[in-house]
């Protein structure tokens, strides 16, 4: 290993405009003016980015609540640093006549995966409207094989992310049934986590990484569609696409008492539906940077 691989921070994100802060300071020089070394490593779900935390081959994420809460819950030494977003999720279906949930008792309802807010968002839905999971069909699909199986009729409907959210809604006219922020008001989302071992041993980079984070997070709040042209381009190709997806995000990067109380209300909910077992302590769930 060189002396600059162990300088390098690794950051780990998922192939979603949620993770817009992230981006824009990557493309726009903010990390090398803070006088760090950055690599960005993409992966397909929260689940198999936090794998990659427990493993060590991480050092911070961009990543759901949903896997971070459940990493937490099994002893995985990580710590939420900061919001990213709030909301920013939909269930959509290729027929018009589905106008809630419990129109789709009996079909499929894809989501990104076990491990996914989404899927948390469908179980929670669900349950207000007196179903189950029991009621539906719900497979676990890659967020761009989601929105191909919808237009195709391979599924009933999804619950899925933006910016598929607006590429199902506009370019493949799919009918949005209901936005993650009629299900859920102010819903946490993703998160910045960092690893125990990485905090403890570098909370200078820590700190510098946490400022770059805010600053870009006020740059897409200010001028989203001028942010566009910084977003990676295989996420979603079309930039007015792009620009309308982001007016569908809440931008957050604090940890301040009504974000974390948003944060204790989804983990209750989570405890609620099964999902996790045991409540997560307050000292085990945020590190104040």
């Amino acid at each position: 290993m060189t002396d600059e691989d162990a300088d390098t921070v690794k950051i780990g994100y998922l192939p979603t405009d949620h993770d817009a802060a992230l981006f824009v300071a990557n493309a726009t020089g903010m990390y090398k003016d803070a006088g760090m070394n950055v690599e960005l490593y993409e992966y397909n779900n929260g689940g198999d980015l936090m794998s990659a935390m427990v493993s060590g081959d991480l050092d911070v994420g961009y990543v759901g609540i949903t896997p971070v809460i459940n990493s937490m819950s099994k002893g995985v030494p990580i710590k939420i640093v900061a919001g990213v977003q709030n909301e920013g999720s939909g269930l959509l279906s290729h027929s018009s006549s589905i106008k809630s949930i419990t129109d789709l008792k009996g079909k499929t309802v894809a989501t990104p995966g076990e491990a996914s807010i989404q899927n948390v968002l469908l179980k929670y839905e669900l349950k207000k409207n007196g179903l189950s999971t029991s009621d539906i069909e719900s497979p676990s699909m890659k967020v761009p094989s989601m929105n191909d199986a919808l237009r195709t009729k391979s599924i009933d409907a999804m619950l899925t992310y933006e910016p598929y959210v607006t590429i199902s809604k506009e370019v493949n006219n799919e009918t949005l049934v209901k936005s993650s922020g009629d299900i859920l008001p102010d819903h946490p989302c993703c998160v910045v986590v960092m690893n125990e071992k990485f905090l403890s041993g570098h909370s200078d980079k820590a700190q510098k990484i946490l400022d770059v984070h805010k600053k870009a997070t006020e740059k897409v709040k200010e001028n989203p569609e001028g942010m566009v042209q910084y977003l990676p381009p295989h996420i979603v190709p079309n930039s007015e696409i792009e620009k309308e997806s982001l007016t569908h995000i809440k931008w957050i990067s604090d940890l301040n008492d009504t974000y974390k109380k948003n944060v204790n209300n989804f983990l209750k909910i989570e405890e609620d539906l099964g999902i996790v077992n045991e409540t997560v302590p307050q000292e085990k769930l945020f590190a104040e940077i």
